[in-house]
């Protein structure tokens, strides 16, 4: 009988814990912002606030579509 309460016990617990994980990743992902308007395709980590060329490769910055589908 112990051992059953326990087995119970153990079970909610480890349901409890899994469903208060939620969905988090996509929520932050959701929300995240492009670091700025314009960004260079080669490397899109080099962002800038205005039109001007990639420090790494020279190419010119594009415009960040900001719409949402």
């Amino acid at each position: 009988m112990k051992k059953a309460i326990l087995i119970l016990a153990l079970a909610a617990s480890v349901l409890s814990i899994t469903a208060c994980g939620g969905n988090t990743q996509k929520e932050t992902t959701e929300t995240a912002k492009p670091k700025g308007k314009y960004y260079c395709t080669m490397n899109p980590d080099i962002t800038s606030d205005k039109p001007g060329t990639c420090s790494k490769c020279g190419m010119d910055l594009v415009e960040r579509d900001t719409t949402k589908k």
